[in-house]
């Protein structure tokens, strides 16, 4: 059996939630399991393991648990990219599509300083709306990106597609198609 299948298989998939026509992959299955989270965080190092990173930004809530693992293996700082009204104190925000309108995110105005390269870590990439809106906040303040992690793509939904476009370099573990 190959890693990626190891992987793959220790996620959950779950029909019709969050609505009817969706299928939710699960990762928690994979993280409460230590030889996959340990193999997860590894690999979502490697392709970054040449380049130096000063900071991790993890997106809001499971790219926090990813993300601050890959920033622990990486010796680099780590910065959530927060919903709306979670920081207290001074922010810079960024609204993204939804399906059904906008949503927004925010980080810390000094989380970055000027210059400093950042790895965007999250647990699965869709659509690359919140991903696009943190990439957006790490350059209002200054970072440079040096790329993108996913554990999860869901190539047929375009968002690590849209990345690329946008000149980042993009890595998943996984895919999962049609959904």
């Amino acid at each position: 059996m190959s890693q990626n299948q190891a992987l793959r298989d220790r996620v959950r998939s779950i029909p019709d939630y969050p609505k009817p026509g969706i299928v939710f992959r699960d990762i928690t299955t994979l993280l409460q399991d230590p030889a996959g989270f340990r193999e997860t965080v590894d690999r979502l190092v490697t392709p970054f393991g040449t380049h130096e990173v000063d900071k991790v930004v993890g997106v809001e809530a499971r790219g926090f648990i990813i993300g601050g693992a890959v920033a622990h293996q990486l010796h680099a700082g780590f910065v959530p990219a927060r919903k709306m009204g979670k920081l207290p104190w001074e922010t810079v925000s960024a609204e993204y599509e939804l399906e059904y309108g906008t949503d927004a995110i925010q980080m810390h105005t000094d989380c970055i300083d000027k210059g400093e390269r950042v790895l965007l870590v999250d647990d699965l990439i869709a659509t690359g709306g919140s991903a696009g809106a943190a990439l957006d906040l790490v350059e209002q303040v200054g970072g440079a990106v040096v790329g993108c992690s996913f554990v999860i793509d869901l190539p047929d939904l375009g968002g690590s597609t849209r990345l690329r476009e946008r000149g980042y370099q993009v890595s998943a573990l996984m895919e999962f198609e049609g959904d």
